[in-house]
């Protein structure tokens, strides 16, 4: 009892002592609290230095505290502006140094790290999710293109059947009608493009330029009224690489329709690159049509030689005639490097259904009115290219010879 006696006196002794302690710290605490508020009355938010990776260069002084009436909203507008202001000098300060200017780079592009560049582009449909580098589980390596019409769909299911996935299948619509070819499994992974009554070369001209087709080895272009009974697009690839063609075509069945005798279809060759055309129409046997010729209604072409193509291609002149007859400028020497391939061979159709979307004028049924631009074209781009010829060479002091042409 003595003991318990002790322990309650001491306890009850502590207690009031520890209070006293508390309320004299406190007290204490408050008044220096005080006298330093009274020494240093303002504090300036800029003797700090913050990480300016989250505050570049924010003027800190303009916030004050919430009884200066100064709203968030006025606040926050203050500091993109002087963040903006910072970026621009920022910018300004690394131009006046090391300011980008490359020569080199594409032109447009000068003002560019050439590291940024992306010269180039293909048709590879992406998805609109995932990563990039997963959305192409395969990489097709050649292109081909059809200008067609749906009452052509039966003739164009049958062609693109011979191609196999590595073949980008791009189709240019004259007649307006795509959504209709939904009804064939392979149109959801083709390339739509419409525009009413174009041809096949107004298509490429404005859709195949060399830096977007740069990704495919081989470009087909090709007319939609073409039999392909006895053709594998595999298959010709080889023979085409095998022989060493920039342009090429397949043989053409030399009983049907009215053809060259260059691109009829020979039955012991694989290919051939030349022939013998009527008496007097080859000045030499290595120019066309005897040589270094193909027709342009199924023409192949290497990814270099249609780098050329397109450049020759005009604007205005729409049906190509007479494109075939200059092909040959493209390659080197033209004579080897331009065939016919036999052992894959295509039927000419003959269907006029691009003729038929012309107008009728002054009593001429739609057709005769295209067929008679076709062939004032051929003679309009015979002119134009022998003029381009006659002046570069007046320029470089070369003498004209117009057999060279």
């Amino acid at each position: 009892m003595a003991k318990m006696g002790s322990l309650g006196r001491s306890g009850f002794l502590r207690k009031p002592n520890d209070t006293m302690r508390l309320i004299i710290s406190t007290v204490v605490g408050v008044v220096f609290g005080f006298l330093i508020g009274i020494s240093f009355p303002t504090v300036s938010l800029t003797k700090f230095t913050f990480p300016s990776s989250l505050f570049p260069s924010i003027d800190l002084t303009y916030i004050e505290d919430k009884n200066s009436g100064l709203s968030t909203q006025a606040l926050l507008n203050h500091a993109l502006t002087t963040l903006n202001k910072s970026s621009s000098t920022q910018a300004h300060n690394m131009n006046d140094t090391s300011k980008i200017y490359v020569s080199t780079n594409p032109r447009g592009a000068e003002r560019l790290p050439p590291g940024i560049i992306v010269s180039e582009s293909d048709f590879y449909l992406r998805r609109l999710w995932g990563k990039p580098s997963e959305d192409l589980t395969i990489r097709p390596k050649y292109l081909v293109t059809f200008t067609v019409g749906y009452n052509q769909k039966r003739n164009i299911d049958a062609a693109i059947r011979k191609f196999s996935e590595n073949f980008t299948i791009l189709l240019f619509h004259y007649d307006g009608r795509t959504s209709e070819w939904d009804e064939f499994e392979w149109s959801k992974r083709a390339i739509h493009v419409s525009a009413r009554k174009q041809t096949k070369w107004w298509y490429a001209k404005r859709f195949l330029h060399p830096d977007i087709v740069a990704s495919y080895e081989y470009i087909f272009i090709w007319d939609e009224d073409l039999g392909v009974e006895h053709f594998d697009a595999e298959e010709y690839i080889k023979l085409v690489k095998k022989h060493g063609l920039e342009i090429s075509q397949p043989g053409l069945e030399p009983n049907r329709g009215l053809t060259w005798q260059m691109t009829k279809r020979r039955g012991d060759k694989e290919v051939h690159k030349e022939t013998e055309e009527r008496p007097g129409w080859c000045t030499d046997p290595h120019l066309p049509p005897c040589a270094a010729f193909v027709e342009i209604m199924a023409t192949v072409f290497s990814r270099d030689a249609w780098r050329c193509v397109w450049h020759m291609i005009q604007n205005d002149l729409v049906h190509g005639w007479g494109l075939d007859f200059a092909l040959r400028r493209c390659v080197e020497p033209a004579h080897e490097k331009i065939g016919v391939v036999d052992a894959q061979w295509i039927v000419h159709q003959g269907v006029p259904s691009l003729g038929n979307q012309g107008n009728t004028e002054n009593g001429k049924a739609p057709w005769e009115g295209v067929r008679e631009r076709c062939r004032k074209e051929w003679t309009m781009f015979q002119g134009r290219m022998a003029e381009a010829e006659k002046a570069y060479l007046k320029e470089t002091g070369i003498p004209f010879n117009s057999t060279n042409r």
